[in-house]
């Protein structure tokens, strides 16, 4: 793929109002671990915004190596910040289970 930045860009801003969303709702469901939660989904938004900013700057760079470093870098964040998505996801399962069992 030529031009992976234009897409991790768009996808990780979008994550980004996804993840505050998540944070000032947190509060809301009452879970016993939101601590934890808030935490990672602290943690998820300074990663996202990172990989916004590195994608960013590997667009408007002049040199190509500058460009393919920044792409490199916002890639990577923005696969650590699926991973931290998963993983809260399945915090967040587990406390409504134990919550709400049926």
């Amino acid at each position: 793929m030529e031009n992976k930045s234009t897409h991790i860009l768009a996808t990780s801003s979008n994550l980004l109002g996804f993840s505050f969303l998540v944070l000032t709702s947190i509060k809301k469901l009452g879970l016993p671990q939101t601590a934890i939660i808030d935490n990672v989904v602290a943690i998820l938004i300074v990663i996202l915004a990172f990989s916004c900013m590195f994608s960013f700057s590997s667009i408007r760079a002049k040199s190509s190596l500058v460009t393919k470093r920044h792409e490199t870098i916002a890639d990577y964040l923005f696969i650590i910040a699926l991973m931290l998505i998963a993983f809260i996801s399945v915090l967040a399962a587990f406390d409504y289970i134990v919550i709400n069992p049926t």
